[in-house]
């Protein structure tokens, strides 16, 4: 069996058990490889030969075995932002509760604890906004949302953000 054939198949186990996005670290760990330019090369000419698809920098989804379309981009704000808190807030969260009346299409909204940033992914539009905010000012504001398995804002605390970011506050249904 092929490094490619064996990374297709590690690819394959980890949607069964909810992954699919993975760095190239992880996944030279699942292969019990080195992390080094070959190992590198190899996942360049799998993305080249369409066998892996870079969703974003440094991380990798199987184009035969993809995640659940749904639930990827939340995988891939979790592997980009892994070490800090991020919650879903501003417009996305807005729209998810009925507060405004428009739909985001094609982007997520999410603060950090990170850096901010905006990335392009094959599932949409990922925005990080850093906060200043401490941990214990935002977290009784917070909640788990288990399908997505991060957390979301309340609308409290999704409206504060958008006031805090300076952002519109003319399509709120309130």
């Amino acid at each position: 069996m092929t490094k490619t054939d064996k990374l297709l198949s590690v690819f394959a186990s980890s949607v069964k058990t909810g992954g699919g996005i993975h760095t190239a670290s992880e996944l030279a760990f699942m292969l019990g490889e080195p992390c080094n330019t070959a190992f590198l090369k190899l996942l360049a000419d799998g993305v080249k030969k369409e066998k892996f698809r870079r969703v974003a920098k440094g991380l990798y989804e199987s184009t035969l075995t993809p995640p659940e379309p749904e639930s990827a981009i939340y995988k891939i704000i979790t592997k980009l932002r892994s070490n800090v808190l991020n919650y879903i807030s501003l417009e996305s969260q807005l729209s998810h509760t009925g507060d405004i009346s428009q739909v985001v299409m094609d982007r997520l909204t999410v603060i950090t604890k990170g850096r901010s940033g905006t990335f392009a992914t094959p599932y949409g539009l990922i925005e990080f906004t850093h906060t200043k905010k401490t941990i214990e000012q935002i977290a009784p504001n917070l909640y788990f949302d288990p399908d997505i398995k991060m957390y979301r804002a309340t609308t409290k605390q999704a409206i504060e953000d958008l006031k805090h970011c300076n952002r519109n506050l003319h399509m709120l249904n309130l």
